[in-house]
Order: C-alpha cells, then sequence, then structure tokens
C-alpha cells in the first residue's frame, strides 16, 4: 500500500497533471530529451523547442547520424549548449555500444555524458518503470517544506537527507507518476514565493506550512555576487562579407560561430582591448572604424555587457589561432550558423541594416 502521502500526491496528480507533449509516451528516447531541456530551463521554454527537436531528430538514430553543427542549430537559443554536445555524444555512444537504446539501469544511464542522478533517476522511473526516487528544484522544495528540512538544501548532507525523504514515500510501480507529481506540485502550488498551501493535497501533512514556515524553506545558503565583465567584438568587414570564428568544441558556447573579440583588462580602453584581442585570435592588425551596439547577457556564473565596434582590416590575413574556424560570410548567410544569443542579436542588427 502506498504512504499517506504518495496516496493523497497520486489522487491529485490524476486530476492536475500539467499536459506536456512528451508525457504518456512510452520512447524512452522523447523523455531523455524532454529531462536534459527541462535542465535549469522553464517548461513553457522547452516546449516549442522539443516539438521542433522531435521533428529534426525523431530518434535516437538521426540524432547520432547528424552533425554537430545541425545540433547546434536546432538548440539555439535554449542555452546551455553543453546540454546539445552531450545529448549528440551519448546518442553516439549508445548507438555504438548498446545497440540504439538507451540502458534501463540507472548506473548505466549515469555513466552516459550529460546524465546526472536526478535526470538518471527520472528517465530510469519515467520511461521504464523502475522504482527510482527523482529530486529537481520543485521536489527538493516540497520534500524540504513537507519535512522542515533545516540542512542546506544544496549542502552534501542536506541532498542526502532529501532524496532519502523523496525514496521513503516512494510507491512500488509507480514512480514515474509519483516523481511527475511531485514536479508537477512544485510547479504549481508548492512555487517558491507565495505558496498557495490551502490548494496544496498535502498541506494537512506539511510540517513548515503547520509552523508558517513554508516561505522559509528550502533552506540555500546565500549565492558569492556575479562578476560582471566589459568584452568586446569586431565585426571585420571586406568585399561585402563579414568575418565569424567558430568556438573550441568544449567549453562556454563550445561549437558555436561568434564575432571575434574578448574581455577587457584593467587599465585598457575598449578599443584597445578589441585591438589586442584580434592580434591574439586572428594574427592581424584591425582599426576599429566606429561602435555598432551595445548588448547585455546573463549567463549562469557571471554577465557581460559587449560592446561590438566596425573594423577593417589593416595587415595580414586572418588565421584561426585560437577559434576553430573562420568564415568569411554575406551578411544573409549570418543565420545558416548557430550562435549564442548575443551574436545571434548582432547577425540579426548586420542582416537588418545591409
Amino acid at each position: 500500500m502506498p504512504s499517506k502521502i504518495a496516496s493523497l500526491l497520486l489522487d491529485w496528480y490524476e486530476t492536475n497533471a500539467r499536459r506536456l507533449p512528451w508525457r504518456g509516451r512510452s520512447d524512452a528516447y522523447a523523455v531523455w530529451v524532454s529531462e536534459i531541456m527541462l535542465q535549469q530551463t522553464r517548461v513553457d521554454a522547452v516546449i516549442p523547442y522539443y516539438a521542433r527537436w522531435m521533428v529534426r531528430f525523431p530518434t535516437l538514430e538521426s540524432l547520432a547520424s547528424a552533425t554537430q553543427q545541425e545540433v547546434l542549430a536546432a538548440w539555439e537559443g535554449l542555452g546551455y549548449y553543453s546540454r546539445a554536445r552531450n545529448m549528440h555524444q551519448t546518442a553516439k555512444i549508445v548507438m555504438d555500444e548498446n545497440g540504439g537504446k538507451l540502458p534501463e539501469d540507472v548506473h548505466r544511464l549515469r555513466k552516459l555524458p550529460g546524465i546526472g542522478r536526478y535526470t538518471a533517476a527520472a528517465i530510469a522511473s519515467i520511461a521504464f518503470g523502475l522504482d527510482e526516487p527523482a529530486m529537481d528544484g520543485n521536489i527538493r522544495r516540497v520534500m524540504a517544506r513537507l519535512y522542515d528540512v533545516t540542512d542546506d538544501a544544496r549542502s552534501p548532507a542536506g541532498e542526502q537527507k532529501l532524496w532519502g525523504l523523496a525514496s521513503e514515500n516512494l510507491p512500488q510501480g509507480r514512480a514515474g507518476d509519483y516523481n511527475q507529481a511531485l514536479m508537477d506540485l512544485g510547479a504549481s502550488i508548492c512555487t517558491p514565493r507565495a505558496p498557495t498551501c490551502p490548494q496544496c493535497p498535502l498541506s494537512g501533512e506539511c510540517q513548515a506550512y503547520r509552523l508558517g514556515i513554508q516561505e522559509q524553506r528550502p533552506v540555500m545558503a546565500p549565492k558569492p555576487a556575479i562578476p560582471h565583465y566589459q568584452v568586446t567584438a569586431a565585426i571585420i568587414s571586406r568585399d561585402g562579407q563579414v568575418l565569424i570564428a567558430r568556438r573550441p568544441p568544449n567549453g562556454l558556447l563550445g561549437g558555436m560561430w561568434e564575432f571575434p573579440g574578448g574581455k577587457q583588462q584593467n587599465g585598457e580602453s575598449l578599443p584597445d582591448c578589441l585591438r589586442r584581442e584580434i592580434v591574439e585570435e586572428l594574427g592581424v592588425e584591425i582599426e576599429v572604424v566606429e561602435p555598432f551596439g551595445v548588448y547585455k547577457h546573463a549567463f549562469t556564473h557571471f554577465r557581460i555587457t559587449l560592446h561590438a565596434y566596425c573594423c577593417r582590416l589593416l595587415a595580414g590575413e586572418p588565421q584561426p589561432i585560437e577559434a576553430a574556424e573562420i568564415r568569411w560570410v554575406d551578411r544573409l548567410g549570418l543565420k545558416d550558423f548557430p550562435m549564442g544569443k548575443v551574436d545571434r542579436q548582432i547577425s540579426q542588427a548586420l542582416e537588418k541594416n545591409r
């Protein structure tokens, strides 16, 4: 028999489950794609990307046979591009080593690129019906409130306690529904701010609600201040084309195309920064002609203000010293190269003002 908490939760889920395009499918590939896309990304942002992805790459085999540039192009705008690179790598591994089928085992799943403890548990429980608890941000919050967990929820001790609590109420044979019910509860009722506790099916069991401290749970250690960098980018034009560079395959925005440039150093003017960066990256000297635009963007661990400049080659022929590849591209052709958000904004402005 399921515990009281599991029974209340599953009864609620039967009538309140979110209708999502990846639910109700027995295809492990579809579950895997959705779970990777949902990492650090809101559901409403994922839905259109998921729909387009499943048309472009309907099977794991089709993903494995694609090029990295095709994969990154389909992912463009969703952010955290290492997820797409890891999916592509995983698809190739699974095709080579497991006959094109994701392994039906948590430990083997966790050995694949981009699949951590939560994602492995979600795939195992939802796609394969295994009795595995899961712990995403929503479930962490629900459990911390339900049991008034005072440990830092991101600390090793807090993580261990919360995973244990999630496992305690796991209903045998219905782990997939149970995990998804907790996710939906955290997304719709047990929200980070202003949770609607009177509507919660677990309010009678919730220790934090009983104490009136639900908004003080989960306990989270304060995050360090996020650094802010000034960076530059060069729009180098020649014969009606502009120069773009492809970043190395790994690391931030790995494999994506960009307008070359880099981070300003202390005591350095923005034009001086750009001239130095272009010598280091391309081995050429440029004239910084005029400002083109200023763009702001927030990454996970830092923020940038990017200053783009129109530039002219003075001497030398550009070489991919730090980039994986460089190309001279017509402005209308820039749309065919996968780019991060800021570089895409620059390319769109170039196309508009051509």
